[in-house]
């Protein structure tokens, strides 16, 4: 018992690693997909959601995600963690892990839904304005959230199911960027005429880096989800996350050049995304046959998805909105269609989804339009011209290597 309990605790703490290297892919990815005058604030808005929202989950969030007895709709707030007697023995979590790893493996998504949004708002959003979002979201908003379904809450009691985070990860952050992207307008030169135009990100090697390391970090994802090193359950788990990737990557790549005539490589990349969240939801309740055939509408949403979003008028530089909100709500309802237990309901899924959209676009609009109306939300027509490098931070990314752009 006691090898099994150390066993299923190292693996947990190799996923924590895992999801926690994410973030380095998330920084490439936004990078690379936009322009380098922009590269120092996009880092340094990566680099504070991990470091505040650790701070954060440690301080309030950990407690309000998993009150235990509660309401089932809010817990309480009590500062700090301490560990329970059983906390570091085989009694707690069945011998998944300790109660330490626990809170590091829940504290490392905690910040990824924030990340979200970072993409999405990139090259026009105030530091500041962005920095107090982040607090309040990733410090309140998706600790409440999290508790309804992984918490004991009220969806959990509901029959709502979400493995790993299809919806309480990917849509708490992609109904917010949804918000923010409104809020804020789209950027300088991004609509001609009504008509969108392309404004390329300056390094897509870095952003195909990303996309790699982000695939790399889902083996933690979705295989630390299973909460145990349990060998039938977190193979499986993998087969499908990786199956899903794929087969949303050359259905993204396929159906863009059926539509646009032209093998892009970005919308290769975000449709392997686009299949990565849509397994998310499901990864551990799904035959490899279904995870291709998942990962396949999400590969295929992604491209109408990023052409709707264009359509009307909405700004997301990197398609963060199209990759997590859209394949999230994809994922969380393929659940109730394709899923090998027969508990899991489309209705129950379909009920969870509306939950999490309410929620969220109400919460995040408050937070978002109240810093509007107080401090502003978006940088100087100046500022996004020259870069928010020059203006924000005082720092050249590439000080060596400086291209002429407008």
């Amino acid at each position: 018992m006691e090898g099994l309990f150390t066993a299923n605790n190292v693996w947990m703490m190799v996923c924590t690693a895992l999801v926690f290297f994410m973030h380095t892919g998330f920084a490439f990815l936004e990078i690379g997909l936009t322009r380098q005058k922009n590269t120092i604030n996009i880092l340094f808005k990566n680099i504070f959601i991990i470091t505040v929202g650790l701070l954060l989950y440690y301080l309030i969030g950990f407690n309000l995600m998993y009150p235990g007895e509660f309401n089932g709709y809010l817990g309480s707030i009590v500062p700090g963690i301490g560990a329970p007697e059983n906390g570091m023995t085989p009694d707690y979590a069945d011998g998944g892990y300790t109660w330490w790893t626990d809170f590091l493996f829940q504290g490392m998504f905690a910040a990824t839904a924030a990340t979200i949004v970072s993409g999405a708002v990139a090259e026009r959003m105030k530091i500041g304005a962005f920095m107090i979002f982040t607090v309040i979201y990733v410090g309140l908003v998706y600790p409440i959230a999290g508790s309804w379904k992984w918490g004991g809450g009220f969806l959990d009691e509901l029959g709502f199911y979400d493995f790993a985070g299809s919806t309480l990860v990917h849509s708490v952050g992609g109904w917010a960027a949804l918000i923010a992207v409104w809020l804020l307008g789209s950027r300088i030169g991004k609509f001609k005429d009504g008509k969108p135009q392309a404004i390329p990100g300056h390094s897509i090697p870095l952003a195909t880096a990303g996309v790699l390391i982000l695939w790399l970090g889902w083996f933690g994802f979705n295989g630390g989800s299973v909460l145990s090193a349990d060998p039938e359950l977190t193979s499986l788990t993998l087969v499908t996350t990786c199956l899903a990737a794929a087969a949303g990557g050359v259905v993204a790549a396929l159906v863009s050049f059926l539509k646009y005539k032209n093998l892009d490589l970005t919308m290769f990349l975000n449709g392997i995304l686009g299949g990565l969240v849509g397994i998310t939801a499901g990864a551990d309740v799904m035959t490899p046959e279904s995870a291709i055939l998942i990962g396949a509408i999400a590969g295929a949403l992604i491209v109408f998805a990023v052409s709707f979003i264009d359509a009307i008028k909405l700004d997301d530089p990197v398609g963060a909105i199209a990759v997590h909100l859209i394949c999230g709500i994809w994922g969380t309802l393929a659940v109730g269609i394709f899923s090998t237990n027969p508990d899991h309901t489309l209705l129950a899924q379909f009920i969870g989804v509306a939950c999490y959209a309410g929620f969220c676009i109400i919460t995040s609009f408050i937070i978002i339009f109240t810093l509007k109306k107080t401090i502003g939300i978006r940088v100087s027509e100046k500022e996004e011209l020259e870069g928010l490098d020059t203006h924000e931070h005082g720092m050249d990314a590439y000080p060596d290597f400086r291209l002429n752009e407008h």
